[in-house]
């Protein structure tokens, strides 16, 4: 137990700015251009949450880690691309909060919202946005940086958004299952005692994965060329410009009506491309 605490803790220490690192310009252009070949122009990441069950938990915090399966587990929020990079890994928060309570606690819409997020620019059936968004499930709420999925669709072009934006969301789910098969540690209940110990263990284990996806890609000298790469967005990264207010940008973030009016235009954009078919 002593030397899995200094492995965890040497790979966290040593690892973490390089393989837990926020998409830069360059990163969130290659991830623009393969969601807009996906049919999702200003696509950046799919978003989830995964449970770790908690064998050895202290027997007084019973209540506040028991989630939904009747079990005490820790919740691992991450975002995800399609080559099961992980992006985004906020580890820690009781197993008895959902999707939408991480959410609210998370920093994943933090450099956003402080202004030192890449600015994206992209077109959809005709309307410009100028934030991306995150493909999530049913839960999440209708904010403008999240795209969810049509509940009870009805006619060909909602059935069809429907299947196209499940099969990009899961992305992040073939993530952790690919997490979870590569280390047993968390594939099983977790056996430690304290918190330190259970979130160096995570994170380790996402950065090492992370290490894994980086060596199977091979050489990064080559240069990647995707279909209508730039055609619909843009990226640049002004780091002089004043940065947007910390209010302004999280009402923006959470708007509904320009969730809706962008679900509506993914929704006639993907019929556009395979309706015919």
């Amino acid at each position: 137990m002593l030397a899995l605490r200094k492995f965890v803790q040497a790979v966290v220490l040593l690892f973490s700015d390089e393989y837990l690192r926020a998409p830069i310009a360059e990163d969130t252009a290659r991830l623009l251009a393969i969601g807009e070949q996906r049919g999702f122009p200003g696509m950046l990441l799919s978003v989830d949450c995964m449970h770790w069950v908690w064998k050895n938990y202290p027997k007084a915090w019973h209540g506040a880690y028991t989630d939904h399966m009747c079990k005490p587990s820790i919740v691992l929020e991450a975002v995800a691309s399609f080559d099961l990079w992980i992006w985004h890994a906020f580890f820690g928060m009781l197993g008895s909060l959902n999707d939408i309570n991480i959410l609210h606690r998370s920093n994943i819409f933090s450099r956003l919202t402080d202004g030192t997020a890449p600015t994206v620019s992209y077109k959809v059936n005709g309307n410009m946005y100028d934030m991306g968004y995150y493909i999530g499930d049913g839960i999440y709420p209708e904010w403008a940086t999240i795209v969810k999925p049509i509940l009870a669709p009805r006619g060909n072009k909602s059935v069809h958004f429907y299947t196209m934006q499940a099969a990009v969301w899961k992305d992040v789910e073939c993530a952790f299952g690919v997490l979870q098969s590569r280390f047993a540690i968390i594939r099983e209940p977790a056996r430690v005692w304290d918190q330190s110990t259970v979130h160096n263990i995570m994170t380790a284990c996402v950065i090492m994965h992370n290490m894994i996806i980086e060596d199977e890609k091979g050489s990064t000298d080559v240069e990647e060329v995707y279909d209508y790469m730039g055609e619909k967005a843009t990226v640049h990264q002004d780091l002089d410009q004043a940065i947007l207010q910390y209010i302004e940008v999280t009402e923006a973030i959470r708007n509904r009506a320009l969730h809706h009016q962008l679900r509506d235009d993914l929704v006639e954009h993907l019929w556009s491309l395979h309706g015919a078919q």
